[in-house]
């Protein structure tokens, strides 16, 4: 663990237990933007790890963002500052300005294209994305986009597309973007090894570290509610199939968190592809059982609005699915290992 993510730990656990609370939650389910916890997010620095000091960012890496991005699953923060983090590197790397701000990403679907074209001596952006998080809220959406037939990244203002609301099952902004000839704000070829997936890839390998923070809030919450909770006079966490189940759950939570964690150090190392498609694959599989052992823990009461429970599991149901599931990632990785046959499997996995 570096310096840098040594100290960002304690600051991002404190930051959050103290701003996002289920009231704050609750309110931006309705809409509203949590502008205070936004400013202390940037004012902390913690927007922007990415970024080159010299750029306004904390000049860090990759593992240091794991830190931030793992802790803001953890606390189901309303905000998309995952989404900021990968823009922010995004834009520095094709050496543009970043702006302050939330920012968003494009285009976050597999098979979804977006298209640069000059006119009259500037950029135009087109096309037509979806499931963009926060896409009328952001200030600016990054784009990585077509032209002159290479990848590009594009700073594009909030208003410069027609927007359509929608959301996600965890209430989270999810709209859907069209852009027909839209001014840019500006504009460059992405840096070297940035294919067209590139958002595809490190969307995913935020969303398998926030998942890994949300499910180890499940299994808080699961070990606190039945310490506390008592059935036939002693607490229902003495109970041989509760514990069993909690330990279930800690496996998951142990091994979705080392595999993305291991994403992020790959990514530090050059192209993090295929430990991406692990660690999509492992959340994925470890939301679809922790969540469900969760409420089987809590009972009724854990499907009830008025207890926090559902702020995580609602999450890692959604964010399992984007960014590609488990098993359109689980298909990348199978094709990988096919195509480069059996007698490499062994050595690669133990290289990494």
């Amino acid at each position: 663990m570096s310096e840098l993510s040594t100290l960002l730990g304690p600051t991002v656990a404190r930051l959050f237990t103290d701003l996002v609370t289920k009231e704050l939650i609750e309110t931006a389910e309705k809409g509203a933007w949590p502008d205070k916890l936004w400013r202390a997010l940037e004012e902390g620095g913690l927007t922007l790890p990415l970024v080159p000091e010299a750029a306004g960012g904390a000049g860090g890496s990759w593992i240091d963002a794991h830190v931030v991005v793992r802790a803001a699953g953890k606390h189901a923060a309303p905000v998309p500052l995952a989404e900021t983090i990968v823009a922010g590197w995004l834009l520095a790397q094709a050496g543009l300005e970043v702006p302050l701000g939330p920012l968003t990403l494009a285009p976050v679907r597999e098979g979804e294209r977006l298209v640069l074209a000059r006119a009259g001596g500037a950029w135009r952006l087109s096309g037509t994305v979806s499931g963009v998080p926060w896409g009328a809220a952001a200030g600016h959406v990054v784009a990585v986009a077509e032209g002159d037939g290479a990848p590009m990244v594009a700073l594009v203002r909030q208003g410069a597309g027609r927007v359509t609301a929608d959301r996600n099952l965890a209430l989270e902004p999810r709209d859907t973007l069209v852009f027909v000839d839209a001014p840019v704000v500006a504009a460059a070829s992405a840096a070297s090894g940035m294919g067209a997936d590139g958002v595809q890839v490190h969307g995913a390998m935020v969303r398998a570290a926030q998942m890994a923070g949300a499910i180890e809030s499940l299994l808080e919450q699961s070990v606190r509610y039945v310490t506390e909770r008592k059935q036939f006079g002693r607490p229902i966490g003495s109970f041989q199939a509760i514990q069993h189940n909690l330990a279930i759950v800690a496996g998951h939570v142990a091994a979705a968190g080392i595999a993305a964690e291991h994403a992020f150090r790959a990514a530090d190392r050059g192209d993090p592809t295929f430990e991406v498609a692990v660690a999509k694959v492992r959340a994925g599989e470890a939301a679809g059982v922790t969540a469900g052992l969760a409420h089987q823990a809590h009972g009724a009461i854990g499907f009830t609005y008025e207890h926090a429970l559902h702020f995580s599991t609602r999450r890692v149901w959604s964010w399992r699915a984007e960014f590609g599931s488990e098993s359109r990632w689980a298909l990348r990785l199978g094709r990988h290992v096919a195509a480069a046959g059996a007698d490499r499997l062994w050595g690669e996995l133990t290289a990494r």
